[in-house]
């Protein structure tokens, strides 16, 4: 069963690597922390607090995507992910111990990884912040400079046309 996640997994991401291997690893922890299986809608969610390789295996392995709406994206840098489930409440906030740099080669590092007792690669916390709300669908409005399309929500008004991001001049005076 291991094996064919692996394989999956690299399928998905297109390479093995040891930052895949965290991501298969977090995702046997989150199923078994929050006793879940694949999301096919939005049932769980991941806050993934970087973009790495791990991303990917959370991905294929645990069925949370951006276009579903339920992987989010918190830029902290950290190779941490929070989970929730929305059935019953449950969170959890999974992030990778550290370790001594240096100590095993790469090839070493992701066998280590691939194996190891989720305790030993992982520490685990409440997430400090709550369930996000479901994917919300918007109306597409299109920009009056450039003519493109964006949800209602990213887009600006400026001296009195409706902008979107890129044609938008934001307006800061240092403070």
């Amino acid at each position: 069963m291991k094996d064919s996640l692996w394989i999956k997994a690299v399928e998905f991401h297109g390479h093995e690597c040891p930052g895949l291997a965290i991501g298969v690893r977090v995702s046997d922890a989150a199923k078994e922390m929050l006793r879940i299986g694949s999301s096919e809608d939005e049932e769980i969610v991941c806050v993934a607090e970087n973009d790495s390789c791990s991303v990917d295996a959370v991905q294929a392995l645990l069925g949370c995507t951006f276009g579903k709406g339920n992987l989010l994206y918190r830029n902290t840098g950290k190779q941490a992910f929070s989970f929730f489930n929305r059935a019953t409440d449950e969170k959890v906030r999974i992030y990778l111990k550290a370790r001594k740099k240096g100590s095993m080669s790469k090839p070493e590092y992701q066998e280590y990884l691939l194996n190891a007792p989720l305790d030993e690669l992982f520490d685990y916390s409440t997430p400090k912040f709550e369930l996000p709300e479901k994917a919300r669908i918007f109306t597409t409005v299109f920009c009056e400079l450039c003519g493109e399309g964006a949800p209602e929500h990213k887009m600006h008004l400026q001296e009195g046309k409706i902008v979107c991001e890129d044609c938008f001049k934001p307006y800061n005076r240092g403070w």
